[in-house]
């Protein structure tokens, strides 16, 4: 009997979200690796038939539905326990999810309905020599990377942020749905209480991180709010975004939204330069698929700049506001 390895399907406005496509190109990795192994998928919404149909171009030999008005919109209430019974009726091996705003609630809990681990905002996935999920994810400050192993239970389950896997050309099975009906699920389940209604969606002000060919990224060595701003008037005049770490956000120079790396975002830009940031595992896994990466620290040893095709070493006071006299504005948001 051959292994399984689900993807969750997550959905946005009723589309499939890009990352569910990330993680099935590395469970196509994953079964290879294994031998043995069925990558399948689990959907859970109201009318998705045409999105099952496009998780079989992407490798999932059997999708496993929920189809249902009351799922239009997630709710723990019934996501969670419709999972936990999928689960439980097929005994996947690995299930994967998106550590997105949803996936980062919905995992863990499915994991403690099933009694199983799950390691969170991982940055690779493998396979070890006993067929066994290894989960990577950034320990100690990002000093160093664990390996998360749950050996015991099944499934062996891990979330990985949008962005860390590139989407690799689809390989097209044959369609095979298996639906859950919803008087299976229904059966027992108290549905009177709070229920999602709408989705309301706040667009950040600027150009979008994951749209921008240039990103300009600040660290807590960026120093003061003032020197913030001008960070921020140089990506401004080179058509680009703002990102930040960690520190920056909690100093209050940005917001959290910019933030880049396994707590943030995961960006992939033609132009990534990056001011005060020391280069820690956490932030690096988020930007480390740029195209051309350049970092500006008064450290000659700031670790960021081991993943820089181009370094300054020097005071971001005194370079940041000569970059900014120097660029002329490209275009204006």
């Amino acid at each position: 009997m051959s292994k399984k390895i689900w993807v969750h399907a997550e959905l946005a406005d009723g589309k499939i979200t890009g990352v569910a496509f990330e993680l099935l190109c590395k469970a196509r990795e994953l079964a290879e690796a294994m031998g043995d192994a069925e990558v399948e998928a689990t959907l859970l919404g109201s009318g998705v038939e045409k999105e099952a149909a496009l998780l079989a171009e992407w490798g999932a030999t059997t999708i496993h539905v929920a189809d249902d008005p009351d799922l239009r919109l997630y709710s723990p209430v019934t996501y969670v326990p419709i999972l936990a019974q999928l689960a439980a009726s097929h005994l996947p091996d690995i299930w994967l999810f998106g550590a997105t705003a949803i996936g980062s609630a919905l995992g863990p809990a499915v994991a403690a309905r099933l009694k199983t681990g799950m390691a969170a905002h991982c940055v690779d996935l493998g396979i070890n020599g006993e067929k066994k999920l290894t989960a990577l994810v950034p320990s100690f400050g990002g000093k160093v990377i664990g390996e998360i192993l749950c050996p015991n239970v099944k499934p062996q389950m891990a979330s990985v942020k949008p962005g860390i896997f590139v989407k690799k050309p689809p390989v097209p099975v044959p369609l095979r749905v298996e639906k859950l009906e919803s008087s299976v699920w229904k059966n027992g389940l108290d549905l009177k209480g709070l229920k999602p209604v709408n989705v309301v969606r706040r667009p950040p002000e600027g150009l979008p991180l994951n749209e921008a060919d240039v990103v300009v990224c600040g660290g807590y060595g960026v120093g003061s709010v003032e020197n913030w701003r001008l960070l921020e008037e140089l990506a401004r005049r080179l058509g680009g975004a703002v990102a930040c770490t960690r520190p920056a956000v909690d100093e209050g120079w940005a917001e959290e939204h910019c933030m880049v790396g396994t707590s943030g975002q995961s960006i992939r830009p033609k132009v990534y330069i990056g001011f005060g940031i020391s280069g820690a595992t956490h932030h690096v896994c988020g930007m480390n698929g740029a195209g051309v990466v350049i970092s500006v620290n008064r450290d000659a040893e700031a670790p960021v700049f081991e993943v820089s095709d181009f370094r300054a070493v020097g005071d971001v006071n005194g370079i940041l506001p000569l970059l900014v006299e120097a660029v002329k504005p490209k275009i204006s948001w």
